[in-house]
């Protein structure tokens, strides 16, 4: 029977192999700018699609701001770094990573949260508990910034290709090992697989991800004409209202408050020199 079993795990992982190759030759990409190789699988209309749909669902879902000024300074400000996104990657002769995207923008009324998002598509929130860390437009704008970094990378698409691959993965090993995986997590009482791939994959790339959010969003910035130097004052605005209740980075999807200071400190005079402001 266990040599019937090692036949059939073979050929599983012979045919998984096969099937992953298949999915990641075509599928390899890199970052903008950064040039960071990425695995996309997934369709972006597919994602952007999805993201559109839970958009609504949030502004029916939470109770939006009714402050008019303060959503259209916001509106303003992601007007300024559309603009700057296109005409930068039209000046290099690139390819707009936002050609297909339909901007919104969206105040959500919760002081307790400190918080902005941007989905896939450039579907954006901000809620209005991180105005009180970023101050003024400067601040708001490096925020905003961050955001939309992540949806100009593609780092949803990116995720949701390696949650494909993992979970494949995962199967693949559970059947080779004779179930060990399964086993373990039934003892224990605990997702074991679950647990390797937060810290172990999951967490490690999405800070991957958040520092090059953190780089791509002060060159858009910067080119949209914003004082990127205020956002050092922001993450140490930030580390005091975590008042040293930051778990530890390991256990993070997000870099240290200390990390993020230290390099943006390090990229802001380079990135003010190559990424001035664009017409």
């Amino acid at each position: 029977m266990s040599s019937i079993n090692n036949i059939n795990r073979r050929k599983f992982l012979g045919y998984f192999g096969c099937c992953a190759c298949g999915f990641i030759i075509p599928s390899c990409a890199t970052a903008p700018i950064t040039d960071r190789k990425q695995l996309k699988l997934m369709p972006e209309s597919t994602i952007n699609r999805q993201a559109a749909q839970l958009y609504e669902r949030v502004k029916r879902k939470t109770k939006l701001s009714n402050d008019t000024k303060q959503l259209n300074e916001i509106k303003d400000i992601g007007l300024r770094i559309e603009n700057s996104v296109t005409a930068y990657f039209d000046s290099v002769n690139k390819l707009d990573p936002t050609n297909n995207f339909q901007w919104e923008y969206i105040l959500i009324d919760n002081d307790k949260i400190k918080n902005a998002w941007c989905m896939p598509g450039g579907k954006i929130a901000v809620y209005t508990g991180i105005l009180k860390i970023t101050k003024n437009k400067h601040g708001l704008a490096n925020v905003m910034g961050h955001e939309i970094a992540h949806a100009v990378a593609k780092h949803s698409i990116e995720r949701a290709s390696r949650a494909l691959i993992l979970n494949l993965g995962t199967a693949a090993i559970d059947i080779f090992s004779g179930g060990a995986i399964s086993n373990a997590s039934r003892t224990a009482g605990v997702d074991v697989a679950g647990m390797l791939r937060t810290f172990g994959i999951d967490n490690p790339f999405g800070r991957k991800q958040e520092t090059e959010a953190d780089y791509l969003g002060l060159i858009f910035s910067s080119l949209a004409g914003y004082d990127i130097r205020e956002s050092v004052k922001i993450w140490e605005r930030m580390k005091e209202a975590f008042k040293g209740q930051e778990p530890p980075e390991w256990m993070s999807t997000h870099p240290s408050s200390e990390k993020r200071i230290a390099n943006l400190k390090n990229w802001i005079p380079e990135i003010i020199l190559k990424y001035p402001p664009i017409a």
